[in-house]
């Protein structure tokens, strides 16, 4: 099985797919921390100085300064807190429709499905998983910098104390981790055109690439820190080229984990008397977008 879906991933492109999304995730980056910096603002400063902290010490090697410097950058425009929340929402929402095309166009090209549903369906789901994954995006963010006083002061609000802040600080990675479970159980279920057995949080798939994310991730960080040469090649673009690097090999992760459920679902097909060579495999959510030729009789 895992043959088959490296075979298909490199059939499809999907690496190149990866790059494609990469460059829309980049595109959607900048104005959510817009957001974040316009949130955390109402917080005070020494909040946004601690949430960079645990930026540097969760983001993989030089990639960190990548994303400090754009929040340090955007936290120097002061007296306009709102404006630039407003601003922020706005591209962010636009950006990450463009990510969210990409990987609708790219979830369908591993299904061998032709996309069926029409524009007037298409733009709303587009539309819908763009804010969900906004909605929860901000929410991780704000759990990584939601540490010390915040935590504190939450507790004093509840009568708890320090307390808090000690439920926090443990409770706050399986929150991450289930929110990132969720963007990409989102992406997985919303984004083909084809009928499945419905949401999952968890398929076989959306595990192999969370693992295969935070693997990838814990060795690319390990070999930039201590074998890469990014700074030699790059000089002071090596940040920005070793964050990139990482962003894309985050997306492959997503890509080879759909392209595993889609083996699984070519192989039920299969085993259930569908011809081998025969697509699409699946049933398709909406055909109306098809020739006539091409729709089922």
């Amino acid at each position: 099985m895992l043959r088959r879906t490296v075979a298909e991933f490199q059939d499809d492109e999907l690496a190149d797919r990866a790059a494609a999304l990469t460059y829309y995730g980049v595109l959607a980056l900048f104005p959510g921390l817009l957001v974040l910096v316009s949130l955390l603002g109402v917080a005070g400063e020494s909040t946004t100085r601690r949430g960079l902290e645990s930026i540097k010490k969760m983001a993989p090697g030089p990639a960190r300064d990548v994303v400090t410097s754009a929040v340090e950058g955007v936290q120097g425009v002061g007296g306009v807190g709102s404006l630039l929340a407003v601003v922020g929402v706005l591209a962010a929402l636009w950006s990450a429709s463009g990510y969210v095309g990409a990987f609708i166009r790219s979830s369908n090209a591993v299904y061998d499905m032709p996309e069926g549903r029409p524009v007037w369906k298409v733009l709303p789901v587009r539309v819908g998983i763009t804010v969900a994954l906004v909605v929860m995006a901000v929410g991780s963010a704000l759990i990584v910098v939601f540490t010390g006083d915040l935590a504190r002061r939450a507790g004093s609000l509840l009568g708890i104390g320090d307390t808090a802040l000690t439920v926090w600080s443990i409770a706050k990675w399986p929150v991450l981790l289930l929110l990132v479970i969720g963007m990409i159980a989102l992406l997985f279920w919303a984004a083909p055109n084809t009928k499945g057995p419905g949401f999952r949080w968890v398929t076989p798939g959306s595990f192999l690439a969370l693992v295969i994310w935070l693997l990838a991730s814990a060795g690319f960080a390990v070999y930039v820190a201590n074998f890469g040469s990014y700074n030699k090649t790059y000089g002071a673009l090596a940040g920005v080229v070793v964050f990139l690097v990482w962003l894309w090999i985050s997306n492959i992760a997503i890509l080879l984990g759909l392209e595993f459920d889609a083996e699984l679902a070519r192989e039920r097909a299969v085993v259930g008397g569908h011809p081998v060579d025969e697509e699409p495999y699946v049933e398709p959510r909406d055909t109306r977008s098809w020739p006539d030729e091409e729709k089922p009789g």
